[in-house]
């Protein structure tokens, strides 16, 4: 079976649980890593994103919605992580770009550390209003998303890999 892995990682957060699956996936028949071009031919492909907008990548959005007869295993990474909530907005989001005669094996969603420019964000908007909670619940968020993805999310998305491979 011909495995792709396809990504797109502003920050690099992505492209790190990217490569935990190519360590899993590489003794099987890996015919692509990287990020998104056309030509592509696989019969899985493990696409990855970060989050954009709710959403993943624009480019992952393309690939996504022109797969078709692909089994198909999602990985995602969000500033916002924590929530299960939260993870299974994004993908009901992903899954609508996802045409029917495709094969979903799964997902796998983890935190993901954010630019400085979001906490400079929120800074800003926290001197207008100092007391916002919502704001000061970002900027704690923000922190806790600092040392993400990490190497237990490394080592999940490991076994997930190897959970996807396994179900085939």
């Amino acid at each position: 079976m011909k495995i792709a892995i396809v990504f797109s990682s502003n920050t690099g957060n992505t492209e790190y649980l990217a490569q935990g699956i190519k360590e899993v996936v590489q003794k099987n028949d890996l015919v692509y890593f990287g990020k998104f071009q056309e030509g592509i031919d696989a019969d899985l492909y493990f696409v990855g994103s970060w989050t954009d907008k709710g959403c993943c990548s624009e480019e992952i959005k393309s690939l996504l919605s022109s797969l078709k007869n692909k089994k198909i295993a999602y990985f995602q990474t969000a500033g916002f992580g924590g929530s299960q909530a939260y993870f299974k907005r994004l993908l009901d989001t992903v899954m609508k770009l996802i045409d029917s005669s495709n094969e979903f094996l799964g997902s796998y969603f983890c935190q993901g550390r954010m630019p400085d420019s979001v906490k400079n964000r929120y800074l800003m908007m926290l001197e207008k209003n100092p007391n916002d909670e919502r704001i000061l619940a970002s900027l704690d968020n923000f922190e806790k998303a600092k040392s993400h993805p990490d190497f237990d999310d490394l080592k999940r998305i490991k076994e997930w890999a190897h959970s996807m491979i396994d179900t085939l």
